[in-house]
């Protein structure tokens, strides 16, 4: 029985400096998926924006077409890219707070309330400036809600 029980502790203290790296590598792979996809939705939201300030020309199809990309990157909310542990408390190259992990429930609220914001962009977008500019406050104060409370400021 003994040497069993160390036959199995060595075998599990063997296997845990491997675990430890494999799981801060599977981080690093979900934070880095996850700052791709708000990537994207900065491109997307860059162009609307730039059309609803008037920095950019107004052209339906371009509002469309980045309204309907919005769209469809926020119905890929994927919990995998969210794994505990992948906060600015225990990796260096993120700014989420560790508040997401506190209170996932909030956070999935957040992340519905972009996602409707999405939905009411998508409808207007190209339809003509002014549905745009009032479906873009939406959007903006969906993200704005999240970044209160679950992202970290800009160094």
């Amino acid at each position: 029985m003994f040497q069993r029980f160390t036959a199995l502790a060595l075998v599990a203290g063997l296997a845990l400096p491997i675990a430890l790296p494999q799981a801060a590598l599977a981080n690093e792979a979900a934070i880095g998926a996850r700052k791709a996809q708000f990537q994207l939705f900065a491109f997307n939201l860059g162009v609307l924006g730039g059309m609803a300030q008037g920095r950019v020309e107004y052209d339906a199809d371009m509002a469309q077409t980045a309204a309907d990309h919005l769209y469809h990157l926020t119905r890929h909310y994927n919990p995998a890219l969210w794994p505990e542990g992948s906060d600015n408390a225990n990796a260096a190259d993120t700014r989420a707070l560790p508040a997401i992990w506190d209170d996932l429930e909030a956070f999935a609220e957040r992340y519905a309330a972009l996602q409707s914001g999405a939905e009411a962009m998508q409808a207007a977008a190209g339809t003509d400036l002014a549905s745009l500019q009032g479906a873009l406050g939406g959007v903006g104060g969906a993200c704005a809600a999240c970044h209160d409370n679950f992202r970290a400021p800009a160094p």
